[in-house]
């Protein structure tokens, strides 16, 4: 079993993630963009954040600012790809590999720490309410507030734009919609999303490294697979609850495997665990689908 630390701090990451989920979902479900800018993004809107809090700048401005930092980064990655006509896939290689020297330009070093350092999460631990339990209220908020505008977004004239964009981008354009701005602007916002995350995770672990953003498109598509594999996405609000949903229980089964004694699994083992809950997020519907579908026809 889990003590209140472990749980509370799966579901604390859990919900950080659901941020970087959304993001996924945003571009490789809605605009059909596989982008895999997540892994230099993240890191990025932690550095920003991280540089503007230690200068003394208001931590929700500099949060902002990750986000603004993470939207030009998907921005650079769209332009690629819409402008310069390079593939999709390698447009998003190229500008995360480029993220990695950026990052390390915007921190000057390879990691900073945020320790003593006011940040969004300081004015909550004010509350009457163990220590574990600040982060998960403040994130619950923030990953509400995300869903409810993008939700929003998705319903508007440009969000249905842009759905229709990923769609059929042919029988969009002679709808008269701008696919190519459209495809910038879901992979900015993605991509925002994904530098807000960052900025979150690194003030609620206390530190910004430059390599923080590995695996996470990895994690990202977990928790996309396996929310629809638990709660099916018919809509869009019920895709995005799909999101937040399969991020936390990503995290608790990364923390119980960790924590299961019998089965023996060590801090290094994170990458394997990963790669089976992907596998089995994938494989598992299918397999459901088979066995209903062969109930159905025996009773018939």
């Amino acid at each position: 079993m889990l003590s209140d630390i472990a749980l509370y701090g799966a579901i604390e990451t859990g919900l950080i993630y659901g941020l970087v989920a959304f993001a996924i979902y945003l571009s490789f479900r809605v605009l059909d963009f596989p982008d895999l800018t997540v892994d230099g993004s993240f890191p990025l809107g932690a550095a920003v954040a991280a540089v503007l809090i230690i200068d003394g700048w208001d931590p929700w401005l500099a949060t902002g600012c990750a986000v603004l930092a993470g939207m030009a980064a998907g921005a650079v990655t769209a332009i690629l790809n819409v402008k310069l006509k390079i593939l999709n896939l390698l447009a998003s290689i190229l500008t995360m590999i480029a993220l990695y020297s950026v990052n390390l330009r915007v921190m000057g070093r390879p990691n900073i720490a945020l320790l003593g350092e006011d940040t969004v999460l300081t004015p909550w631990y004010s509350l009457d309410l163990p220590y574990h339990q600040v982060p998960v209220l403040l994130f619950v908020i923030v990953i509400f507030a995300s869903l409810i505008l993008l939700w929003r977004f998705m319903k508007s004239e440009t969000g249905l734009a842009m759905r229709a964009t990923g769609a059929n981008p042919r029988m969009a354009r002679a709808q008269g919609i701008a696919t190519g701005a459209m495809i910038i602007l879901g992979v900015a916002v993605s991509n925002g999303l994904v530098g807000l995350a960052g900025a979150l995770f690194a003030q609620s672990q206390g530190a910004a490294d430059v390599t923080m953003g590995v695996g996470v498109i990895v994690i990202g598509l977990a928790s996309l697979i396996g929310g629809e594999a638990v709660i099916t996405p018919s809509t869009v609000v019920r895709a995005l609850i799909a999101c937040v949903v399969g991020a936390i229980i990503y995290r608790l089964a990364i923390a119980f495997a960790l924590n299961a004694d019998f089965l023996g699994l060590q801090a290094q083992d994170l990458n394997l665990i990963t790669a089976v809950l992907v596998t089995l997020a994938i494989v598992l519907p299918g397999i459901r689908s088979s066995v209903v579908g062969k109930l159905t026809r025996k009773k018939a």
